[in-house]
């Protein structure tokens, strides 16, 4: 059997390396970069990180900072338009998941008919055109979008997060550099940690898992599942840190080529109905999504618990399962996960809203990757258990 594997052109990895993003994109022909990145960034002053070393190699870079924390298709839509004078010749997204998604998204919309909506690309379109190449800078350690073909975007109108897969959303290359998280608020290191945690082991045990997939995924899981708590506690533990943003760019390369599953699939409702932040809404799910499938691949969700370094190799699957099981518990505690209700939505809402989310999680595909592929009810039941915790 043949596995497609896809991954960015060049990636620049390690300490520093956004020094070298001027150099890196005149390398590969591109002089017109439009930066998308958030307000935050432009305000803060950390956009300068980027706009220096661009402006050192002689390219005049121009902003676009729209990008809002769920990327909905009017802000697409808004930065698509931008691209079609003609006046850039590359995207660099910069910033967590959201910039670079919505960077992503831009290039499809752009190489798309004027007045096509964002909507039309959704999975099982394959969206493969982009108007522009993309090159991703992540802040954070955990969306692993700077290495995926993958990008999420809301349907602001149906109030639908829609998962957008093709080669146009693939990357020509990324800069990973654990530098630019030291000053990534706690919430948001758990939050993007679990996220890419979440995507490691969704890769592992998917039913589109291969051993590309794997060998990616595996080392990812051996990186963060021993730092995510160093990184929480520790901010400044430069170690932790790079293992954290290293981990989170192999977990982006396994499930971009395997497929994430069941958390995500049941993630991306919350958080187009309730805004909860991607990682968090997947943090609040992975105990409850694991466990119903946990006896469906023992021995893959014991492995994991291996490479995490929770059980050894003289634990029995079942041991390990349990193990694993009692880590995701202890870490959502630990790192002060709340439950959607500890979270303030209100349950007569949440359960209006649950049918709706269900149909929305089997219509995106992912559910239908995990070892245990679930019917609505049960996406209903564990909506139910994953409420208060």
């Amino acid at each position: 059997m043949t596995t497609a594997i896809v991954a960015p052109r060049q990636m620049l990895v390690g300490g520093g390396s956004l020094s070298r993003a001027g150099d890196l994109l005149r390398q590969l022909g591109l002089t017109r970069p439009l930066v998308v990145t958030d307000p935050w960034m432009v305000r803060s002053g950390t956009v300068d990180k980027l706009l220096t070393p661009l402006r050192a190699a002689g390219l005049a870079p121009e902003v676009f900072s729209d990008t809002v924390p769920d990327p909905t298709d009017t802000v697409v839509e808004a930065g698509a338009a931008l691209l079609r004078d003609g006046r850039f010749d590359v995207l660099v997204g910069f910033g967590g998941g959201s910039p670079m998604d919505t960077a992503k998204a831009m290039a499809i919309l752009a190489a798309a008919p004027e007045g096509a909506r964002m909507r039309e690309f959704k999975v099982p379109f394959a969206a493969d055109r982009g108007a522009l190449p993309i090159v991703c800078v992540p802040t954070t350690a955990g969306t692993g979008s700077e290495a995926t073909r993958f990008t999420v975007i809301t349907d602001a109108e149906r109030d639908e997060k829609m998962l957008i897969a093709g080669l146009g959303a693939l990357p020509l290359a990324a800069i990973v550099d654990y530098e630019l998280t030291f000053t990534v608020p706690s919430r948001i290191t758990a939050d993007t940690g679990i996220d890419s945690l979440t995507h490691a082991l969704e890769a592992f045990v998917s039913r589109r898992a291969n051993p590309v997939s794997d060998m990616y995924a595996r080392e990812a899981m051996r990186l963060i599942g021993p730092r995510l708590r160093d990184v929480w506690r520790r901010p400044d533990d430069a170690k932790a840190r790079e293992d954290m943003m290293l981990g989170a760019t192999l977990a982006g390369l396994a499930f971009s080529n395997a497929s994430v599953a069941l958390v995500h699939g049941m993630s991306r409702p919350i958080g187009a109905h309730f805004h909860v932040p991607h990682g968090l809404s997947n943090a609040m799910l992975l105990p409850a999504v694991t466990e119903f499938g946990l006896n469906s691949a023992l021995p893959r969700y014991a492995e994991a618990a291996r490479c995490m370094g929770v059980a050894s190799g003289a634990d029995a699957d079942q041991v390990a399962g349990s193990r694993l099981l009692e880590e995701l518990r202890a870490l959502n505690r630990e790192l002060e996960v709340p439950s959607p209700a500890a979270w303030g939505i209100e349950e007569a809402r949440w359960n209006a809203l649950v049918p709706t989310m269900a149909e929305q999680a089997l219509a995106s595909g992912s559910p239908a990757n995990n070892p245990r592929v679930p019917d609505a009810g049960e996406i209903v039941d564990l909506y139910g258990r994953a409420f208060r915790g």
